[in-house]
């Protein structure tokens, strides 16, 4: 577990898009060595105003921290930002150097959390387990339309090593799978345990599995598209629990219509901003093509879950606040986002 420091002057800190387990666990960070206001309203330049008489802000992965987000924060007097998440594409950072708001960032919390729901996403998947569920609760325990297949034997494509990656990979070897990966900077570990590095060409032509684990940037949206499902093998199943805009959506819809995504699995999706972490069951979703994933019974998703689990929460309190600390005590937090990170 990090080490936390004990910080110079206490914080004024204003939490957005809080929910009741950030609370909890945030609480139990801070252990009352600052004081945390919390906010449930999703930080926009409608809500930055919010932050006022903060010294630090903590912020989720679908808070808009965009330059007009950053001024009004300069002009509060708001120092840095913490983000409870790896990722920090909603994070203008050219802008945050412009009016001085230092950004930091958790970036590892808990990689084996992802990477079991990554893959639990597969089993479900390929078993049927959503269908099968539903099923014998009304019921009906017929098995037509359930037949699976075996996971040994089978290949499966990781597109993307880092520490998430790495964990499925391993998790997948223990299947009896054969394992390819595509990354930019090939990871040793993975190479040690017998996975093969290859283009993307070649692991989406190639791969029964296709499981997203790399971070979005400019270069990897819509990694995903018509061109890439089009390459892949026809029927192959494809997993994202990474970030949303990695996939182009209405390219996966027409591959699940044509048969060439014969699964998919999704815990992310690229307009999960106005619908994720909050209950809309009383309300009409108004995106259609989220929607339109809903219609098909070889696709699941959940609701950006995969990092859920008390390990990661408490781990992404820990650093949020050590973050914060360490900001206190010498003016830069242990994990700082630079435009070089």
């Amino acid at each position: 577990m990090l080490e936390l420091l004990d910080p110079k002057d206490p914080m004024e800190i204003a939490v957005f898009s809080t929910k009741s387990y950030d609370r909890q666990f945030l609480d139990a960070a801070a252990s009352n060595k600052h004081t945390l206001h919390y906010v449930e309203a999703q930080l926009t330049a409608d809500t930055a105003v919010l932050a006022r008489n903060a010294d630090a802000v903590c912020v989720f992965v679908n808070d808009q921290v965009d330059d007009a987000v950053l001024q009004e924060f300069s002009s509060l007097g708001v120092g840095i930002v913490a983000l409870r998440s790896a990722g920090f594409n909603n994070v203008d950072l050219t802008a945050a150097k412009r009016y001085g708001v230092v950004i930091a960032r958790v970036p590892a919390y808990s990689p084996e959390a992802v990477s079991e729901h990554a893959v639990a996403l597969m089993l479900s998947l390929d078993r049927n387990i959503h269908r099968a569920y539903a099923r014998v609760r009304e019921g009906n325990f017929a098995l037509e339309g359930l037949l699976g297949f075996n996971l040994h034997g089978r290949t499966v494509g990781v597109v993307g090593t880092g520490r998430v990656g790495t964990g499925v990979a391993k998790i997948m070897t223990g299947f009896g799978c054969k394992l390819l990966a595509f990354d930019i900077r090939p990871n040793t570990a993975c190479s040690e345990i017998g996975v093969e590095y290859v283009p993307l060409a070649t692991l989406l032509e190639q791969s029964d599995i296709v499981t997203l684990h790399c971070p979005l940037t400019p270069e990897t949206r819509h990694l995903i598209d018509a061109d890439a499902v089009a390459r892949m093998k026809h029927g192959a199943m494809l997993i994202n629990t990474s970030r949303g805009a990695i996939v182009d959506t209405l390219a996966v819809v027409n591959g699940i219509k044509s048969g060439a995504i014969g699964h998919l699995g999704l815990d992310v999706y690229e307009e999960e901003a106005a619908l994720f972490f909050d209950d809309k069951s009383d309300e009409v979703i108004r995106d259609d093509v989220f929607e339109r994933l809903l219609t098909f019974p070889n696709v699941l998703v959940t609701g950006h879950q995969a990092f859920f689990t008390a390990d990661a929460l408490q781990a992404i309190a820990d650093t949020t606040i050590a973050n914060i600390d360490a900001f206190a005590k010498s003016g830069k937090p242990v994990y700082e986002v630079t435009q070089a990170t």
